[in-house]
């Protein structure tokens, strides 16, 4: 057995029943989730929702999820005995995003594709630094970033270039 959390960043109200219907597919159950307004996108909504379910669940949960386009939502599977977890990130912008997580929910970055992206880079650092970059999902962080801690009881703060 295996768990994780869906975020759902951001939904447009009339898409939220079709949400749960999707999860509640992917894990074999009816699910009911707790909607709350999205302050940075006024008319969206955002819930998460911890499941457990069998190995591989994170994976139908994002494929569940996939192609609607106003969806912003994270899935994460917790890595167990013997097996990476996962975490998928999806944007309308950018689509998904999946990498492997250890333990601790740090993302791993294979060796192949690091291999790879020193490959493309050759001797500039800076195109090493965004092959890195795109290896560890970055734009998806950086658009998902204000989503994930605006919450009805927390202000969205907008820093640039902080330090």
């Amino acid at each position: 057995m295996s768990r994780g959390v869906v975020y759902v960043h951001s939904a447009p109200r009339a898409l939220c029943p079709h949400v749960e219907w999707a999860a509640g597919r992917a894990l074999g159950r009816a699910v009911n989730f707790d909607w709350r307004p999205q302050p940075v996108l006024p008319g969206a909504h955002r819930t998460e929702y911890t499941w457990e379910g069998p190995r591989g669940t994170g994976a139908l949960l994002a494929s569940a999820l996939r192609g609607w386009e106003h969806l912003r939502y994270e899935v994460t599977e917790d890595a167990g005995l013997g097996t990476d977890g996962g975490r998928w990130m999806h944007t309308p912008d950018l689509g998904i995003f999946f990498a492997q997580t250890d333990t601790a929910g740090n993302t791993v970055v294979p060796e192949d594709r690091i291999r790879a992206a020193m490959e493309a880079a050759g001797s500039d650092a800076f195109e090493l630094h965004r092959q890195l970059r795109v290896a560890l999902g970055h734009a998806w962080d950086e658009e998902l970033e204000p989503f994930r801690y605006a919450g009805e009881d927390s202000p969205v703060i907008w820093l640039h270039k902080v330090g």
